[in-house]
């Protein structure tokens, strides 16, 4: 092949495009193919999102692992960490999703793991891999490459899932879930049919249940505040105990109470560090810079450690292979679990809270309302800037000679006592993503995002 110029679609731990220009057939076959010399890859996992456009780059990818001379092990329609999962499950040299999660219809792109489904970053494997897609330099042609399906590993994907709940410890509730018309549906059905003869007794109500490449409902990603009224208010209008909605591709699911609250990720990372902290106690838990407090206190309370990480999944994977630590979480609700190959689940994540519950006797809100008294946070406020180095120069000439702390882990982090925020570059795309929490003053939050905002904003 050819040289091409240079690929945009390559970010920090992924592949992400706008579709016939950074993303085409021609550039998902060349990766495919790199990916394979690469990783030295004979056996590759390969699955694929509800886009329109997920069905035929899953095929040029897979043009590419064959001409590679792969055996192609094919998932069809699945989530992320279906791909995650039989990888590690079928003994594969690696496994790709072709995806585009929660992005704009005219985007697609990638998500990759090495053997193990190990993490690949730009150190080991994904700068070779742009490189020689580039390039186009590909060894010659080997025979042997097929496809084989393996859609069938979605029993032993939902026997996973299962194995991180206790039934017997579930009392009787309805909880309304949102797929969002994306790629959870046939996969939590697979689950919830596995609990039901387990003897779970949960009702479960679906809503924008089938996927639908189209999005009927919009673009499945609820972390953002206009699409959380599509699962809050069915949640009140049928009653609910609490509601769970997906992302497209799942790996990522987010949480509301029985009134319709949304409950923002820094709350679920520390229900679920304490959720594990029961069962294991002493154990290590990673968490991202950005709202830290809640997790922390939680995790020293019951006698665990906290380790912090830089954001994105390729780093807090490696954190956790390397410390052995049991979960970890992002306030962005991607959890990552030790017994799932230390990668993120959005399936996972449902069944913890959902027993969590149980054990306690009390609501999702009432659990939480302590807490988020205590640690009141700004949420993640996004701002694009035309010079983001000049805008965290001028808050940290404002603010860094009265901190008492200060961490550069991903980005700036600066503690005052009684309130702290991170200031960072986001890894995938042209933000600054601002995070303000403080102990028990949700005033204190208000006026300190104010004043930053006019510094950020000019």
């Amino acid at each position: 092949m050819t040289r091409i110029g240079p690929l945009s679609c390559f970010k920090a731990y992924d592949i992400r495009g706008r579709l016939e220009t950074e993303l085409t057939d021609d550039i998902a076959c060349r990766i495919g193919r790199a990916f394979a010399e690469v990783l030295g890859a004979r056996r590759v996992v390969l699955g694929r999102d509800v886009r329109p456009s997920s069905r035929a780059l899953a095929h040029a990818v897979a043009q590419g692992l064959m001409d590679a001379g792969v055996e192609v092990l094919d998932l069809g329609l699945s989530g992320t960490e279906e791909t995650y999962f039989a990888t590690s499950h079928l003994g594969a040299c690696g496994g790709i999703c072709v995806t585009a999660s929660h992005n704009p219809m005219d985007y697609n792109g990638m998500k990759m793991v090495r053997a193990g489904s190990a993490p690949i970053g730009q150190a080991d494997g994904m700068a070779a891999i742009k490189d020689l897609a580039e390039s186009g330099a590909f060894a010659p042609a080997r025979p042997g490459g097929r496809i084989t399906d393996a859609g069938a590993t979605r029993a032993a994907y939902v026997a996973k899932l299962m194995s991180f709940v206790d039934v017997a410890a579930l009392i009787p509730m309805r909880v309304l879930v949102n797929a969002g018309h994306g790629a959870a549906g046939p996969s939590f059905d697979a689950l919830a049919t596995a609990l039901l003869t387990a003897g779970a007794p949960i009702d479960f109500i679906r809503i924008h249940h089938d996927p639908d490449g189209s999005f009927p409902a919009g673009i499945p990603n609820p972390l953002l505040e206009e699409n959380q009224p599509l699962t809050a208010a069915p949640v009140v209008a049928h009653g609910a105990d609490m509601g769970v909605a997906w992302d497209g591709d799942f790996d990522r699911c987010f949480f509301f109470d029985h009134a319709g609250g949304f409950v923002p990720g820094e709350y679920v990372v520390s229900l679920l560090a304490e959720a594990f902290l029961a069962r294991e106690p002493g154990q290590m838990i990673v968490h991202d810079p950005r709202v830290i407090w809640a997790t922390q206190d939680v995790v020293t309370d019951l006698g665990g450690q906290a380790i912090a990480s830089r954001c994105g999944h390729s780093f807090i994977k490696q954190v956790m292979r390397d410390t052995g630590a049991v979960y970890g979480g992002e306030m962005s609700a991607h959890h990552y679990f030790r017994d799932f190959m230390a990668c993120d689940s959005g399936m996972i994540p449902m069944l913890l809270i959902i027993e969590l519950v149980s054990r306690r006797g009390q609501s999702l809100r009432d659990l939480l309302s302590a807490r988020r008294a205590a640690y009141p946070s700004s949420g993640e406020v996004n701002f694009r800037v035309a010079d983001q180095k000049a805008a965290i120069a001028a808050i940290e000439a404002r603010f860094g000679p009265h901190a008492h702390a200060r961490d550069e882990i991903d980005g700036l982090s600066l503690s005052f006592g009684d309130w702290r925020f991170n200031l960072r570059a986001s890894n995938t795309e042209p933000l600054l993503r601002l995070n303000i929490e403080a102990r028990g003053k949700p005033d204190l939050v208000t006026a300190r995002l104010a004043e930053m905002r006019a510094l950020i904003e000019g």
